[in-house]
């Protein structure tokens, strides 16, 4: 049987960080990945916004690690060349009643260590941004936005640059704890293998729980449960009429940040996402979604032409807590938590996992005996 150092499941950005991390010539690694791209669910179905940490609960690994992995983030981008932008992010106040809002916000995100706000008045926000309609903003400066894509093919290849493989159409349908690693069965385009792992790390995401049932010795009550919300997006034709990024104030008993205005970095304006629970995974966006998408934009953007809004895409967010549900926090599991030596589990990893996945990286490099 064939024996590796390291087993990363899942290539997107979380796998194929934790790779670019842990992959050295004398450490064998292999990522594998189920489907034909890397990247292929949440890791390429987002909003491409490097955050800066503001919304987190404080001390929670969100607020840390968001944090850390938003320089880590910047860092990388400039060492490898992968098309970024410090675009920035106004969150805006619309009505009165939402300054109280505003200033709960400022307060969480200087107790997150995110001391670098800016609040703006109603004539400085005009100032800045005259289709917006508020009363005040708070300015984040170190908010921006990344061509993900390219991100993902740069931490694969400084990976591969390591000594680390990938295999794509491979599936793991079984984990067995051995005195020497993990035995890891499955099936690999199509041919069924097997190979012994002396460390494994379950990346997998939306899929990271079935992996996680899947794997002999590890009790039921160490597998949370997932809860899949889609965040659909809408794309508007015709120039933009913003130059940052623009958050309305998070919806009451949601678990979204309401629907925003994002551009990416060819100045192509969306809308999203919303926040939509589902029993299976759905990427469809509804055409009859416009007029409520419209209806929540208006409310600060009130020139917007809903005849330019157009079905864009949608991405799955893996949540650990459902509708109503007070927010998740990252769950990096450990054997101190589950007790079996080598396997590292990476549950509810959502926004603002790609924004943190070099810091994640890191937290799982630390956990990994290496």
């Amino acid at each position: 049987m064939d024996t590796i150092d390291t087993l990363i499941i899942g290539a997107g950005a979380l796998g194929l960080a934790c790779a670019a991390r842990l992959a050295t010539a004398q450490q064998s690694t292999l990522i594998v990945e189920a489907e034909a791209l890397i990247g292929s669910h949440t890791s390429s179905r987002n909003s491409e916004v490097i955050h800066a940490g503001i919304y987190y609960a404080p001390g929670s690994l969100k607020a840390e690690l968001c944090r850390e992995g938003r320089e880590r983030l910047y860092a990388w981008c400039a060492q490898h060349r992968v098309a970024h932008k410090r675009i920035g992010k106004l969150l805006v106040a619309v009505s009165e009643a939402e300054r109280s809002t505003l200033e709960a916000l400022a307060s969480n995100a200087a107790a997150c260590g995110v001391n670098d706000l800016h609040p703006l008045t109603q004539h400085q926000l005009q100032q800045q941004e005259p289709a917006v309609r508020g009363v005040a903003a708070l300015l984040s400066p170190t908010s921006g936005i990344i061509d993900s894509h390219a991100y993902l093919q740069s931490l694969l290849a400084a990976a591969e640059n390591q000594g680390a493989q990938l295999a794509l159409h491979t599936r793991v349908e079984r984990l067995q704890p051995s005195a020497a690693g993990w035995v890891v069965s499955g099936i690999s385009g199509g041919e069924a293998f097997q190979l012994r792992a002396q460390r494994v790390i379950n990346a997998g995401g939306l899929f990271a729980q079935q992996l996680a049932q899947r794997t002999e010795g590890l009790a039921t009550r160490h597998i949370p449960p997932l809860h899949l919300c889609q965040g659909r997006y809408f794309t508007y034709s015709g120039r933009a009429p913003f130059q940052h990024l623009i958050y309305p104030m998070p919806e009451a008993n949601t678990a979204g940040l309401g629907i925003h205005a994002t551009l990416d970095l060819a100045g192509q304006l969306r809308f999203g996402p919303d926040t939509h629970y589902l029993e299976t995974i759905d990427y469809r966006v509804d055409e009859r979604l416009r007029e409520p998408f419209a209806t929540a934009i208006r409310r600060y953007f009130p020139g917007l032409d809903s005849a330019r809004l157009t079905p864009g895409y949608s991405g799955i967010r893996p949540k650990l807590a459902g509708p109503g549900e007070p927010a998740s926090d990252f769950h990096i599991q450990t054997s101190a938590e589950h007790g079996l030596a080598g396997l590292i589990n990476l549950f509810g990893i959502e926004s603002p996992g790609l924004t943190a996945s070099l810091a994640i990286a890191e937290r799982v490099a630390l956990f990994s005996d290496l």
